[in-house]
């Protein structure tokens, strides 16, 4: 085709998590359900560890922000998503894409950092417990979790725009439910080496700096715990790192899978499945795999929803 021919895309069409009409409402249904209960669990954590004098430690701090972000993160997907099944033109706007995908940009970028200080955090407090308040002071505190959204923002300024760059022409249906980059870029009519090098080198780079600073982190933790004489003791403290563990891998994993494979091996069909895991059920699990197992957090939600006007410390 001429150049002369191309037609410049103003608007694409998201195809959404299934095509099949009949599953529409059953799977709105389902979606909302999990966007509510993402919004219940971080907004709780929000509110808890804002109120609670016995939860302004550093872990609930971090915990706070990671709360915030996973809350973001669902909030520049769902709605629009959720909006999706119930209407037949499943339409967005050149910049609205753009704007959305600047905003995953942040706040997955932003989750990926949060989740090695808050491994750092457990490093200190297991390895050093004596020095901990001393280590990880507020300033240190204040300075991680502004690093960590500088880094977030830094990082969606710079890809988004490289995707947006390259030519969009007549083709215009994206085979997912979100502006993501991989459907994105297949839909280009120019040349994808440059925005694909720099979104690999992106993900590389983030996902191998935290997974390093988590991986050390928690092989000092290990030997630690393995130390300690007390079985109770012992028991206790790899209960509370298992979990985190656990909500690390599966986030990990899921990450893993979706940017660092080649991109003549991407499945867009299968990506969709592994963006809910990261965009709607790590965020509605996170709530539950980082504090409401935690008995001061069962204690504090208690005491709140029996007196829901008392501040138990102004922050």
């Amino acid at each position: 085709m001429a150049p002369e021919n191309f037609t410049r895309v103003t608007e694409f069409i998201l195809t959404g998590v299934s095509s099949c009409p009949e599953l529409q409402i059953p799977l709105f249904l389902v979606f909302l359900v999990l966007y509510v209960l993402t919004m219940a669990g971080n907004l709780g954590i929000i509110t808890l560890t804002g109120v609670d004098s016995r939860l302004q430690t550093p872990m609930y701090f971090f915990l706070r922000h990671l709360a915030i972000i996973n809350l973001g993160n669902s909030t520049v997907i769902a709605p629009k998503m959720l909006m999706n099944f119930l209407v037949k033109k499943k339409t967005t706007s050149f910049y609205e894409c753009a704007t959305q995908l600047g905003g995953f940009l942040f706040f997955i970028v932003s989750e990926v950092m949060m989740l090695a200080v808050m491994a750092y955090d457990r490093y200190v407090a297991i390895c050093n417990p004596l020095l901990y308040v001393v280590v990880v002071s507020r300033r240190l505190c204040l300075l991680l979790v502004s690093l960590t959204y500088l880094y977030g923002f830094s990082t969606a300024i710079v890809v988004s725009p490289c995707i947006f760059s390259v030519s969009y022409c007549s083709s215009n249906i994206i085979n997912h439910f979100y502006c993501d980059i991989a459907p994105l870029l297949a839909l280009s009519c120019s040349d994808t080496y440059m925005p694909e090098t720099i979104v690999f080198i992106s993900a590389a780079t983030n996902l191998v700096f935290s997974m390093i600073t988590v991986l050390v982190s928690y092989f000092n933790i290990v030997l630690s715990i393995l130390r300690i004489r007390s079985p109770e003791g012992r028991k206790k403290a790899f209960s509370t790192c298992a979990s985190h563990m656990i909500a690390v891998t599966v986030f990990y994993g899921t990450m893993l899978f979706m940017y660092l494979q080649p991109q003549t091996n991407h499945s867009l069909d299968t990506d969709k499945m592994a963006s809910v895991f990261y965009t709607l059920v790590i965020p509605m699990l996170n709530p539950l795999i980082y504090s409401l197992r935690n008995n001061d957090v069962k204690v504090a939600l208690k005491k709140f929803m029996e007196n829901p006007c008392y501040s138990f410390k102004s922050m």
